[in-house]
C-alpha cells in the first residue's frame, strides 16, 4: 500500500487517497487538551503526505553504513550539537560547485535506520534547497556538498521525522542514517513564466509540506512553508490563466491562509492568526473555518463580545457543528463571567449602595423641594395681598 511520506513530493492519486483517509481519521486542531469528541472539529485544510513506494536502485552502492563509517574522513559536526554529522565517501568538483539556496537540486538518496533497514530509496529526488521541502537533515547537509559529491549523513530524529515517526516504517524518535548523492543545481524557475498549472502546482506542494509539519506539531516549519505558498501565488505573472486557473489559484491561497491562521494560534501568534482570517473572510465572508479561528483568536484575547456574535454566524452557517457549539458555549459563559467580575469591581470603587447612597439621593432632593413650596406659597401670597390693596384703593 502507499505510504505517506515527508520526503518525496506525492503524486496526485496517492495524495487524495491520503488526504481522504486523514480527513475522515482524525484532525489536527485540538481545542482542549481533554476534548473526547473530536469528529466535528473543523480540520486543516485538505492534509495529505502520499508518496509513491520505494524505489530499489540497481546501481546503488553494495557498501552499507556501518562500513562506510570506517572511512578515515573525519565527520563535520554541522550543527555544533552532535545531532546532525555530515562525512565525505566520494569527494566533489571543489567548494565552487556547491548549490546555492533557491537552487533546484537533484540527489540520490538512500535512507536507514539504525538496524540497517532501508525505509527510502530515491535515485532521482528534486527538490528548493532552502525551503524546507524535504527532510531538514537532508537540507542542511546538501547545502554543504560539492557537485558529484557522495556524503554521510547521520541525524537525529529532530531532523528527520521526530517525536511522531512515519507509521509503518519509521518509529518514534528514530535516527536516520542518509546516503547521499548530489547529482545536479540549477537556478529554480521564473515565477512571472510559470504556466497557471504549474503555479497551481508549485503552491500546492509548499502547502502540502506545510501541513506535513503541521503534522509534526513544528508550527514554525508549517509558517515557513505556508509564507512560500503564499508568496508563489501572489508573484506577478507574464502569463495570461484561464478562469478556471485562477479560481483554482484562490482556492488555493484561502487554503494557505486557514492553515497559516491555524499554525499561528498554536504559537499563540493571535494579531498575525487574526490578520490571516480577515484575508480569508475578505474573500469568503462565509468560510467557517475562518470564521471560527478568528472567533478563537478573539476569545484568546479576551474579546468575548466580538468573539460571541462571530462563532454565532459560523454556527448559523453549520448549525451541526459540535466544536461551534462547545466553543460557543464555553465563551458566553466566560462573557457572563467577566460581567459578574466587572459589576462587582464598579460596586468596590462606586462603594456599597446599600449604605445609603440612594436614601441620600432622596434625602437630597427632598431637601430641595421644601424651599421651592415654600418659595412659590409666599410668592402667590403676597400677590393676592397686592392685589386686594389695589381693590381697596379703587373703592376709596
Amino acid at each position: 500500500a502507499e505510504r505517506c511520506s515527508g520526503t518525496e513530493p506525492p503524486s496526485p492519486e496517492p495524495a487524495a487517497a491520503c488526504a481522504a483517509q486523514l480527513d475522515s481519521a482524525e484532525d489536527f486542531e485540538v481545542l482542549e487538551e481533554d476534548e473526547d469528541d473530536l469528529s466535528e472539529l473543523p480540520p486543516l485544510e485538505d492534509v495529505g503526505r502520499a508518496r509513491g513506494p520505494l524505489r530499489e536502485d540497481a546501481q546503488s552502492s553494495e557498501q552499507g553504513p556501518g562500513e562506510a563509517a570506517e572511512d578515515p574522513q573525519e565527520w563535520l559536526d554541522v550543527l555544533g550539537s552532535g545531532l546532525l554529522k555530515k562525512k565525505t565517501l566520494v569527494p566533489g568538483q571543489g567548494v565552487e560547485s556547491r548549490p546555492r539556496k533557491g537552487q533546484e537540486v537533484t540527489v540520490r538518496l538512500r535512507a536507514t535506520l539504525e538496524d540497517g533497514n532501508v525505509v527510502e530509496e530515491n535515485p532521482s529526488l528534486t527538490f528548493t534547497l532552502g525551503d524546507c521541502d524535504v527532510l531538514q537533515a537532508l537540507d542542511l547537509c546538501v547545502q554543504l556538498m560539492e557537485m558529484g559529491e557522495t556524503a554521510l549523513i547521520m541525524s537525529d530524529a529532530k531532523y528527520c521525522y521526530g517525536a511522531q515517526g512515519r507509521s509503518p516504517d519509521i518509529p518514534p524518535n528514530a535516527a536516520l542514517t542518509l546516503e547521499v548523492e548530489l547529482l545536479e543545481a540549477r537556478d529554480a524557475p521564473d515565477l512571472e513564466l510559470l504556466s497557471g498549472k504549474e503555479k497551481i502546482g508549485l503552491a500546492n506542494r509548499k502547502r502540502e509540506r506545510g501541513n506535513f509539519y503541521y503534522q509534526q506539531a513544528d508550527y514554525v516549519l508549517a509558517i515557513n512553508s505556508y509564507d512560500i505558498a503564499l508568496k508563489v501565488i501572489s508573484s506577478s505573472s507574464k502569463v495570461d490563466f484561464t478562469p478556471d486557473e485562477e479560481a483554482e489559484l484562490l482556492d488555493v491561497k484561502v487554503k494557505c491562509l486557514n492553515n497559516l491562521a491555524a499554525s499561528q494560534l498554536k504559537l499563540d501568534h493571535y494579531e498575525a492568526a487574526l490578520k490571516s482570517c480577515n484575508l480569508v473572510l475578505e474573500h469568503q465572508p462565509g468560510n467557517i473555518k475562518a470564521l471560527f479561528r478568528k472567533g478563537k483568536v478573539l476569545a484568546q484575547q479576551g474579546e468575548y463580545r466580538e468573539a460571541i456574535p462571530i462563532l454565532k454566524a459560523a454556527l448559523k452557517l453549520e448549525p451541526s457543528n459540535k466544536t461551534i457549539h462547545a466553543e460557543l458555549s464555553k465563551l458566553v459563559k466566560k462573557h457572563a463571567d467577566q460581567k459578574t467580575v466587572e459589576t462587582e469591581m464598579y460596586r468596590k470603587m462606586l462603594g456599597n449602595p446599600s449604605t445609603g447612597s440612594a436614601p441620600v439621593k432622596c434625602k437630597d432632593k427632598l431637601t430641595w423641594s421644601i424651599p421651592w413650596k415654600w418659595l412659590f406659597g409666599a410668592t402667590a401670597i403676597a400677590l393676592g395681598g397686592v392685589a386686594l390693596s389695589v381693590v381697596i384703593a379703587a373703592r376709596n
